[in-house]
């Protein structure tokens, strides 16, 4: 057959492909079908984002270093882009789903990410980067395990528990976009969900009848894992599970020093996973609870979520009012001292078998400085707009990465300032110059007056310091140089810092931003291009053969062939190669 002797050449293509880019390691594929479902979560029927069906979206389970092919068909009638959080996106930032790098993946049309988990493990989330988008949904779960011959620094757990929580509106994300467009603020959420569920009716007056919630179900006396994520809006919230200590052991794919908390602070965009032991009678079951901090407690009780936890022998529905959350309403060194708290495992090994701290990070000079300061939405052309450092980023119209491999001019501008303007703010594609191989360390300034997360893309930067007030160079005299968390997304307080360190050995444009989506959509980011003088294969991955066109290159851009879109992400799994050979060889080839 005709088909074979393709399907044949296609296949020792392929092949030559696969073993020149991914030596070994197994191929992981994923179908996600994009699509917006009708859902009341908080008691009103809204229109949520969906993946496969279902919301939150499936969980993207793979083990260090397996090759990821996940086939997003986008059924959405807006463009679309979806990003992997903490997934540093080794030698691709192709891969890395924002606009800064990728074309969007317009309306009924699907498009595979392709990329490896190299040298990483643990807990993370992906979500649609575009258009406000993550606010009606589209999220779900990434967890890396570790290889068999890693040992992991605690007791393999009973089971694994994945729990999305995050503040949640009953006006869908371009509901909300309007608002912003308009130059108003967007409220007070109007709940907090739990794995895509309103709040348990634990009050009658703040939780109206018949409200869908989450029950978990536990054995007794066993332990598990339990991988909490912040997918909310801008609301930092306050986890705790009723009597039950939360034993830290990993954030966003960094070992932790094992502690016990009676509750953490998670803020936007935030990954933390807990071992937790059943070690309560079962007389009841037990509340799950996320209660938004640092606002007025009393107007924001609603924007409480409650979910159950049940014990196999549990005996009765719980009851009561909710578990005490921090009472520091007026006092926010709590959640500073705790946020401090967390320290590197420095003598567990995390993907590789070397101990993490094995990279003393801090003996390494600093090469380049940037301080990144925000502060309250400000007008510019007659527009509110957010800013980092006096710029409100503008997305360009060709991405960064694109417009430098086709050598497209103008594209951006690579001059972000090192310190913050003094003079009126603009709005600009600036884009931050960083060196190969240099050591970056960047304070992060927020003279707001709520939290922001900050994220940044391709990287595990180590956290090394946080205070109130200004920044100043005595501030270094306070840094943590040996155990400080090394992590993704890091919280900076309203009227503090946060400093971070980044070694910029992952080549590509890499975005750092806030995660808080309100002062994201306003320009609140930037990138980060790193840059490898002498172009080789061996730091950056070439441009991927399905890779997408608009801006400047939109001529380039051809019409969608779906039909080769799935052999593409079918090509990589072993089962269908396997078939494939077997088919070949019974049909006899003819023309």
């Amino acid at each position: 057959m005709a088909l074979c002797s393709f399907f044949s050449v296609f296949l020792i293509y392929i092949t030559l492909f696969a073993s020149s880019c991914f030596a070994a390691d197994p191929f992981v594929n994923f179908e996600f079908e994009v699509s917006y479902i009708t859902a009341s979560p908080l008691g009103v029927p809204q229109q949520v984002i969906a993946i496969n069906g279902k919301f939150p979206g499936p969980t993207v389970n793979v083990t260090t270093n397996n090759n990821v092919a996940v086939n997003v068909r986008n059924k959405l009638d807006e463009n679309l882009l979806i990003t992997w959080s903490g997934i540093q996106q080794r030698r691709s930032s192709w891969q890395d789903g924002v606009l800064g790098t990728t074309c969007p993946i317009p309306p009924k049309w699907n498009w595979t990410y392709q990329f490896q988990v190299k040298d990483q493990i643990g807990s993370f989330f992906y979500f649609p980067s575009l258009n406000f988008q993550r606010a009606s949904g589209g999220y779900g779960g990434i967890i890396i395990n570790n290889r068999a011959i890693i040992p992991i620094p605690f007791a393999t757990p009973d089971g694994d528990i994945v729990i999305f929580i995050g503040d949640w509106y009953t006006r869908n994300h371009t509901a909300l976009r309007k608002t912003l467009d308009a130059g108003k603020d967007l409220g007070m959420p109007d709940g907090v969900l739990i794995n895509g569920k309103g709040p348990y009716r634990y009050n009658d007056t703040l939780v109206p009848d018949g409200i869908d919630y989450e029950t978990i179900e536990v054995h007794p006396g066993r332990t598990y894992r339990i991988r909490v994520h912040n997918v909310g809006v801008s609301t930092s919230l306050n986890f705790r599970i009723q009597n039950h200590n939360l034993l830290l052991a990993e954030t966003e794919g960094s070992y932790t020093v094992q502690q016990n908390y009676t509750s953490l602070d998670i803020h936007v965009g935030q990954s933390y996973s807990f071992l937790v032991t059943m070690d309560q009678n079962a007389s009841t079951d037990y509340y799950i609870a996320a209660s938004a901090r640092f606002v007025n407690e009393s107007l924001w009780k609603r924007v409480t979520g409650v979910a159950i936890l049940h014990y196999t022998n549990s005996k009765g529905k719980a009851k009561g009012p909710l578990p005490d959350p921090p009472s520091d309403e007026f006092d926010k060194t709590f959640s500073m001292n705790q946020a401090r708290s967390i320290r590197w495992n420095v003598s567990a090994s995390g993907a590789r078998p070397n101990p993490q701290g094995s990279f003393r990070y801090g003996s390494i000079n600093v090469t380049e400085i940037y301080v990144l300061k925000n502060k309250p939405p400000v007008t510019i052309n007659g527009k509110r707009r957010t800013t980092l450092s006096g710029i409100s980023f503008v997305n360009p119209s060709t991405p960064i990465r694109l417009a430098d491999w086709f050598k497209v001019k103008g594209a951006y501008k690579l001059d972000f300032p090192s310190r913050p303007l003094t003079g009126t703010s603009r709005m600009e594609t600036s884009v931050i110059n960083g060196t190969y191989r240099g050591f970056m360390e960047v304070i992060l300034q927020n003279n707001d007056t709520k939290v922001q997360s900050y994220h940044m893309n391709g990287y595990a930067f180590f956290v090394v310091g946080m205070d109130y007030g200004e920044w100043t160079e005595n501030s270094r005299g306070t840094y943590n140089k040996w155990d400080g968390i090394a992590r993704s997304t890091t919280q900076v307080y309203p009227g503090a810092w946060t400093a971070i360190l980044i070694s910029l050995d992952n080549v590509g444009v890499w975005n750092i931003r806030t995660e808080n989506l309100d002062s994201w959509y306003l320009g609140q980011e930037t990138y980060v291009r790193v840059v490898n003088p002498e172009a080789t294969n061996k730091t950056e991955l070439p441009l991927p053969d399905n890779a997408l066109y608009c801006g400047a290159l939109s001529k380039l851009q051809k019409p969608e062939d779906i039909i080769s879109s799935a052999i593409s992400i079918m090509a990589r799994s072993k089962l269908f190669l396997t078939l494939l050979m077997i088919v070949c060889a019974v049909i006899p080839i003819s023309h």
